[in-house]
């Protein structure tokens, strides 16, 4: 099984590489198929009928917008005679890419597949589909920046930040939770993606930086509803203290990491005259900003180590590697922007 998955994660990882790396729509169409094959086995390793479903659904919806990335770069390759990605100058075409690449990424409207998926599967390959699978599409918006349609873009980052906040709030697993957080965080990303793509990156690589750290924690201590939060404390209390922070930071506090790029965001939607849409946006980012209290609240306020009303759990003995890979992202992800403004 170890070997597999390495197979696997070899699969993703050179998936990802060609799209990276290529400058014609069909090597990138073939990086993403790549991408999108190699991560159904770990999605379906599961021996359970939910983590079936959830492959199943990953693949039609992946399916579905790689089919509109080739007819997007078709109807582009016949109407300018190239498959070079950075000559998208119709609307037609750019529009569908935007879309198709979207989908992909799980970005609302075409957002209802990403918390079954992620909910039918294990807590480390949610980390996948929700940092290292977005890496492959959102270098190819990247690219396609300046054709794509703005106001379809705005329209859509609007559309992701409400309903991510509204459907987190409701949610008692963590996977869906989260799944919901990555929509909300893909609105920010959209809001600036034609006037500062490169704010996007921005905002997209420190989401990344700071899931990382959160599902890992969440897997070495076997916490996956709101209910096994209240009694994470028992098995490690360093590890709540922790996941405090991150979800705080993901919530856009400051002084943590999470509130820069959103305030970086909101500046250039006021300096591009759209202060309406920034505070549209900052209305919809308290919606988010409930949930995560809601988690902060559990995690680090419902129950003290001095009265415990619930079983205490056996403290776990952490993975060293695990451990060594989470806590460099976990302290960049609270103290990176103190550090900037010293």
């Amino acid at each position: 099984r170890t070997t597999s998955t390495v197979y696997m994660l070899t699969g993703i990882s050179i998936g990802t590489i060609m799209v990276t790396s290529s400058n014609s729509w069909m090597l990138a169409w073939l990086g993403l198929e790549l991408n999108s094959f190699a991560i159904l086995p770990l999605i379906s390793k599961t021996k359970h009928p939910r983590s079936i479903e959830a492959a199943t659904k990953y693949f039609l919806t992946q399916s579905t917008a790689s089919c509109l990335i080739l007819f997007a770069s078709t109807i582009n390759a016949w109407q300018t005679g190239t498959w070079t990605i950075t000559q998208m100058p119709d609307k037609l075409p750019s529009t569908l890419m935007l879309i198709a690449l979207t989908m992909k990424m799980g970005a609302a409207p075409m957002h209802l597949w990403l918390p079954e998926v992620m909910q039918g599967t294990t807590l480390l390959t949610s980390l996948l589909i929700s940092t290292w699978q977005k890496i492959a599409p959102m270098v190819l918006i990247f690219t396609t920046s300046n054709h794509l349609p703005s106001n379809i873009a705005l329209i859509m980052g609007l559309l992701s930040t409400y309903l991510g906040g509204w459907g987190g709030m409701n949610q008692t697993h963590l996977r869906k939770m989260m799944a919901f957080s990555s929509i909300a965080n893909m609105g920010w990303t959209l809001m600036t993606l034609t006037s500062e793509p490169k704010l996007s990156m921005i905002n997209i690589m420190t989401y990344m930086l700071l899931t990382t750290p959160t599902f890992i924690l969440l897997a070495q201590t076997s916490t996956k509803t709101l209910q096994d939060m209240t009694t994470m404390w028992t098995t490690s209390p360093t590890s709540s203290i922790t996941l405090t922070f991150l979800l705080l930071s993901m919530a856009g506090l400051p002084p943590l990491t999470g509130f820069m790029p959103k305030l970086l965001i909101l500046n250039e939607l006021i300096s591009q005259n759209l202060t309406a849409a920034s505070i549209a946006t900052t209305m919809a980012s308290l919606l988010s900003l409930i949930f995560y209290l809601r988690i902060s609240y559990l995690t680090s306020l419902l129950n003290t180590p001095n009265s415990s009303t619930s079983t205490t759990k056996w403290r776990q003995n952490m993975n060293n590697l695990k451990m060594a890979q989470m806590t460099p992202t976990a302290v960049m992800s609270t103290t990176t922007l103190p550090t900037l403004y010293l």
